[in-house]
Order: C-alpha cells, then sequence, then structure tokens
C-alpha cells in the first residue's frame, strides 16, 4: 500500500510542476515567425551569412489573386487565404562603427547585403552548391566577373532558365556613413511546391561585426503551419480519436467488473488518459500554430510536459507489469525507490529534450545541444529495456516454479509482443538515422512526419496489447496476485509435501501441500514456493 501511495504521489507532483511551469512561462514563442535579434553573420568561404529560416511549402492556391501583398495588408496580419509566400517585416541591418567610418561619405551606397531565396532543389545555383559542401566560392570574384557571369561584391546567383526570377534575390544597401539599412517591407509569393531556404548574405569584408535584426513570416495556403507538419496534425486528430476509442472500450470493461477491479488497471487507465490528453494537446497546438503563427508557451508546455509524462508511465507501467506487480508480488518490495528514482530522471530528461525541440523556429539547427539531450534519453530507454527483460526473466521463472499455467501464458504472450515492438524499434531507429545521413537538407520534407508518427503508433500499439492481455474480467485470479490461491494450477490432483529443514539448529515445521478437487468448486489452500518469494521480498 505504501509503494502505491508513492507512485500516486511521484504522478501528481509531475502534474503540478508542469501547471508551475505554465503558469510563470506564458510568453508566446514563434514559430513560422522567425524572430532575428541583432544576430551575427558567420563567415563561409569568401562571403558572411545568416541562415534566415527554412521551411517547407506549397505552392499558392489557383483562382486567386496572385498580386503581391499591400503594406495595408502586411501591417495589418490580414490572412492572405490561399496565398503562400515569405514575408520581411522591420528587418534591419546594423554595421559597426569601424566599418561605417571607412566608408566614402560621397557613395550613396556604401555596403550591400544580399537576401537570397532558393528552393532546395536549386541549391547548387548558390555559389556553386554551397549547401552541400560542394562550392569553392560564394561572391564573385574579379576573374569570374570578367567572363560576365557574375558581378564583383555580390552573390553567384545562377538564374533558372524556365524561371528567370528564381533564385530570388533582394539587396540591400547602406546609404554613405549611416550605421543602419533597412529592407522596405515586401513578400515573395511562392508558386511552387519545395523546401525553401532564405539566407542573407554579403561579400564586402568591411561589413563585418553586421548585425541582424526583423522578422520573417512564413505562410502556406491554408495557414503558418510548416508544410512538414500538416500531416502531422491531421495524424494527432486520428490518435486522438484512436485513444478516445480505446479509453472508452477500457471504460466499459471497467465499470462492468468493477468490483474485480485491481490496482494494475488503475495504471493503465491512467496512461490510456494521458494518451489521450497528450494526442488532444498536441493538435490544438498544431491547430493554434496554423493559425497563428506563433506557439504560447502555455499551450506548448501542457503538451510538452503530458508527452514526458505519459512516456514515464507507460515504461513504469511496463517495468512493474514486467516485475510481476499484482500478479506474482503484492508489492514491490525494496525497488520501490529505485524504480521511482529511475522515473524521475527519465521525466527530466525527456522533458529538456521536448522542451529543445518544440520551443523555437521550426527550422533551427540545435546541433550539440540537441545530442547532448538526445544521447541521456537514449542511455535510460536502454536500461528501461535491459531491466525490464531482466524482470520478465525472473517473473516467467517464478511463474513455472509454481506451475501457474494460466499466468505463464499471458506472461509469455506478453513478452513475446514486447520482444517484437523492440526489434521494431530497433530497426526504425536504423532507418531513421539512415534518413538523416542521406536527407541533410530536407529534400524528403514532405515525408518526415512518418518519423514521429511511428513511434506514437508503437507506443499505442503496445498499449492496445497490455489492454487485451490485463483486461478486466469476472476472474481477476486468473493473473492477479492471492496469496493463498492455486486457481492457476492444472486440472491434475497434486500432493506435494515439504519435509522439514534444520536451519541454525531450529526446524523449520513442515509443510503439507495438498490439492482435493470437489465437484464444482476446487480448494485453494496450497502454496507453491511462498518461503523462497518471502526471503526474496525481504532481500530487496
Amino acid at each position: 500500500m505504501r509503494a502505491c501511495n508513492d507512485i500516486q504521489f511521484y504522478y501528481k507532483s509531475k502534474i503540478i510542476l508542469g501547471f508551475i511551469l505554465c503558469i510563470y512561462l506564458i510568453v508566446p514563442i514563434e514559430c513560422s515567425i522567425h524572430e532575428y535579434r541583432n544576430d551575427q553573420f558567420t563567415p563561409q568561404l569568401n562571403a558572411f551569412l545568416f541562415h534566415g529560416g527554412s521551411e517547407g511549402l506549397f505552392t499558392s492556391k489557383p483562382n486567386i489573386n496572385h498580386d503581391s501583398p499591400s503594406d495595408t495588408e502586411i501591417n495589418s496580419n490580414k490572412p492572405l487565404e490561399g496565398k503562400s509566400f515569405i514575408r520581411f517585416e522591420s528587418v534591419t541591418f546594423k554595421r559597426t562603427d569601424e566599418s561605417a567610418e571607412i566608408q566614402n561619405g560621397m557613395q550613396s551606397k556604401t555596403g550591400l547585403v544580399e537576401a537570397i531565396i532558393f528552393e532546395v532543389k536549386d541549391t547548387e545555383r548558390i555559389g556553386g552548391n554551397f549547401l552541400k559542401n560542394n562550392s569553392n566560392v560564394l561572391c564573385c570574384t574579379p576573374k569570374l566577373a570578367a567572363d560576365g557571369s557574375c558581378t564583383v561584391g555580390e552573390v553567384i546567383v545562377q538564374k533558372d532558365e524556365n524561371n528567370p526570377e528564381w533564385p530570388k534575390r533582394i539587396q540591400t544597401f547602406f546609404a554613405g556613413k549611416e550605421h543602419e539599412a533597412k529592407m522596405p517591407p515586401q513578400s515573395v509569393e511562392i508558386n511552387k511546391t519545395g523546401m525553401y531556404y532564405l539566407y542573407f548574405m554579403y561579400c564586402d569584408p568591411q561589413l563585418k561585426g553586421t548585425t541582424i535584426s526583423g522578422r520573417t513570416v512564413w505562410r502556406n495556403p491554408d495557414g503558418y503551419l510548416p508544410g512538414k507538419m500538416v500531416p502531422l496534425m491531421t495524424f494527432y486528430g486520428f490518435m486522438s480519436l484512436a485513444y478516445l476509442i480505446l479509453g472508452l472500450g477500457w471504460f466499459l470493461r471497467f465499470v462492468q467488473f468493477w468490483k474485480d477491479i485491481m490496482q494494475l488497471h488503475y495504471h493503465i487507465s491512467a496512461v490510456i488518459a494521458l494518451g489521450m490528453c497528450e494526442m488532444a494537446f498536441w493538435y490544438f497546438e498544431y491547430s493554434n500554430l496554423d493559425v497563428t503563427g506563433s506557439r504560447p508557451v502555455g499551450i506548448t508546455i501542457w503538451a510538452v510536459t503530458i508527452s514526458a509524462i505519459k512516456k514515464t508511465v507507460s515504461r513504469l507501467l511496463l517495468l512493474v507489469v514486467a516485475m510481476g506487480y499484482g500478479v506474482v508480488r503484492p508489492t514491490l518490495g525494496g525497488v520501490t525507490s529505485k524504480v521511482l528514482i529511475l522515473g524521475a530522471v527519465y521525466f527530466v530528461a525527456s522533458e529538456a529534450l521536448e522542451l529543445v525541440e518544440n520551443l523555437g523556429n521550426i527550422s533551427d539547427f540545435s546541433g550539440r545541444s540537441k545530442l547532448y539531450l538526445v544521447l541521456p534519453v537514449a542511455f535510460l530507454d536502454a536500461w528501461f529495456i535491459l531491466w525490464i527483460f531482466s524482470s520478465l526473466s525472473k517473473t516467467l521463472e517464478k511463474l513455472q516454479l509454481r506451475r501457474s499455467i494460466v499466468k505463464l501464458e499471458v506472461y509469455r504472450k506478453f513478452t513475446n509482443a514486447l520482444a517484437l515492438f523492440v526489434l521494431l524499434s530497433i530497426a526504425w531507429i536504423g532507418y531513421e538515422l539512415y534518413f538523416n545521413a542521406t536527407d541533410p537538407i530536407s529534400e524528403l520534407w514532405r515525408i518526415y512526419w512518418i518519423i514521429p508518427a511511428f513511434w506514437s503508433l508503437l507506443a499505442f500499439a503496445l498499449l492496445v496489447v497490455i489492454c487485451i492481455l490485463w483486461a478486466p474480467s469476472r476472474n481477476p485470479t486468473r493473473y492477479a496476485y492471492a496469496e493463498d490461491t492455486g486457481d492457476d494450477y492444472d486440472e491434475e490432483a497434486i500432493s506435494l509435501t515439504t519435509s522439514g529443514v534444520k536451519v541454525d539448529g531450529g526446524e523449520v515445521g513442515t509443510t503439507v501441500i495438498e490439492r482435493k478437487e470437489k465437484k464444482g468448486s476446487a480448494s485453494t489452500d496450497h502454496l507453491i514456493g511462498l518461503t523462497e518469494d518471502l526471503a526474496e521480498e525481504k532481500r530487496e
């Protein structure tokens, strides 16, 4: 009972923690609206560049007025239904005092910064495919300019013969010795579906130290949701419905046999409820992002926290089931604290990873910081798997010694199912690594959604298996722990006698275990291996 209370307190404390975070961090996080806050340009090859964003965009819908949005529409943020575009708002470049002083004040244009927009398939047209590191130069050199292929001081951009306006180049000049150069508000309409990249670049080394501020707004025809996330919103909607159906079926079964409910059924109910909330929160979070272009931390924190809680509780459920909690043993004994500590550490690691992945721009590259958060979660998942299968081995051994045929069959099915899911997980991890290695610049962005969707489907399928194997019924003793029962034994009459054993000069009393068959009912007065189990409980 004490262990059960500890587990319930642990679950409640995590929910309260998520609630507190939501209260204190209600600040909008930009997503399809990419914010620039005095960011620095990075030197690469013979240019300086800043990654302004990259997202999957669908072509504008036909039969829509495709004129560029007016300044009134831009300033009012009026929804432009059916149009897909990248909009520049208040983009300002600021150079250093030293850079401004060395300029010739008699010149009207003393520094050039370019915004380059291109579809990922046209990356070879920008300085010779710089995204794939196949380029030796980004900016035009006097030697290249002599051939008439580019202009000195500008980024090399080879226009598409079929569409001379693309890749798109937008130039902004500094005036005289001015420290700031403002990019006029404008929109670039997207008339071709693809993964689009935006880079701000300059070639003049005297502009070193220049910073950028402002924002760009990326929008698809039906909303602000990035293209690779559009299928996920639909997927989360279907998964919410799937959890609802599973929850309804489990609830009806729960009510039908409520007198025979055991503690394990409450834990399964909690996982179903958390899964339902998780999918619903992610659906509404994506829906809100689609409408507004930003992610309020309140909704995102709730979605992330519930997702982390659900993952943690699911793994703890698998672990305690594997240990035989409520089936082979009434409590977890001395390992309760270890289980809770592992769960707490996993929750913290999972929460941190989810926050990094979801609080920020969709196209942000997390780099090493994300890798440092992925490794602890992967290590803890491996620890869970090893502990679960180790516990399953011990539980199966106990059931074989007790000759609990029905329970043994249930656990064998559970072990086989779990082994299958682990093999699928390992295979999918291999595919995911291959997918990321062969698609570094998101050329396959339209099928990216299947990566996270698979894990959600796998978790749901495993939960369905557990619900089937441990469904409430009129005969809970077929898989519930019972101290003095022997209903699980095969139908043959069993008569076992254990002789007294001398221990430290004393004698353990002789135990006679005997089964008698009666017409209409069987006696339940035998116990096998109780002495060994009690000794093990004390050791734990």
